[in-house]
């Protein structure tokens, strides 16, 4: 029996119909809404960190997708809290440089990105992707040097990996592109947020206007407000009402009066 198995088997022991019921209804697991079709074993998710805590950090990496690729929620959120501690144990100031690190860091982002799709409700993106592609963001690697595509300089070839995410026609893919920065803006770097932050703009779907106005929230915290009034000023008579309501979230009373009545001026003018 492999580990992924034994972990499988285990977290299945767990379950909880009541606390099921209810994360079934959380998540929007019903017929037409974002979650529909998800399974849950009703696991809370300090339960699943024992878990992945029990599992160590030694866990084969080549065991994950098991994980990643069941039908269990809690079961999926396992597998990339795995892919998060171990990258994170690869991502010390000690081990930035080092080759062997940068090599197995790597592969779990490549595995990340293979497996995104099964990040398939808001909590598996929010959970992981900031610590993993987020912080691959600020760190050396070897990916720009795959074969069968032309060497590029390595920010170019992040931000092509971004985009492939924020233009796929996947609604997580596109929230992992945004959410990712959160590490950046906390590292200081804007610059991630406001790309992904303007490509999504005019996203149709709530769950995209609550991340964007949420990152942008976090990088004029982190980073500067100037700059996110800068942003506003350009984009805010265009924003979802939700996302501009979150961006402006951390401002004074009568600042988040003055923004959001650009949106109530341009309503009335229409």
């Amino acid at each position: 029996m492999t580990k992924a198995l034994e972990i499988i088997k285990y977290m299945e022991s767990l379950r909880d119909e009541k606390q099921r019921r209810i994360l079934m209804r959380f998540f929007k697991t019903g017929a037409g809404e974002y979650g529909f079709g998800d399974e849950f074993l009703g696991l809370k998710v300090p339960q699943t960190r024992e878990v992945v805590k029990a599992a160590g950090l030694d866990f084969p990496l080549e065991e994950v997708p098991e994980l990643l690729m069941n039908c269990w929620h809690e079961v999926r959120l396992c597998g990339f809290l795995i892919l998060v501690a171990q990258f994170e144990k690869l991502a010390t100031k000690r081990l930035e440089y080092n080759p062997d690190a940068i090599k197995k860091r790597d592969e779990i982002v490549t595995t990340y990105l293979q497996y995104a799709e099964q990040a398939n409700n808001w909590d598996l993106v929010d959970l992981s992707v900031h610590k993993i592609l987020g912080h691959w963001l600020l760190l050396p690697t070897n990916l720009n040097h795959h074969p069968g595509f032309p060497q590029v300089e390595e920010r170019g070839y992040k931000q092509r990996v971004l985009d492939d995410l924020a233009y796929s026609d996947n609604l997580w893919k596109q929230r992992m592109s945004v959410v990712c920065s959160w590490k950046t803006s906390q590292q200081g770097d804007p610059s991630w947020c406001l790309r992904y932050a303007e490509i999504h703009l005019h996203h149709p779907h709530d769950l995209m206007h609550k991340a964007v106005g949420w990152m942008l929230r976090e990088m004029g915290k982190r980073v500067s407000m100037d700059l996110l009034r800068e942003f506003l000023s350009q984009h805010a008579c265009e924003m979802p009402r939700t996302m501009l309501r979150y961006a402006i979230e951390k401002m004074s009373v009568c600042e988040r009066q003055e923004w959001m009545g650009i949106l109530s001026d341009k309503a009335r003018s229409h």
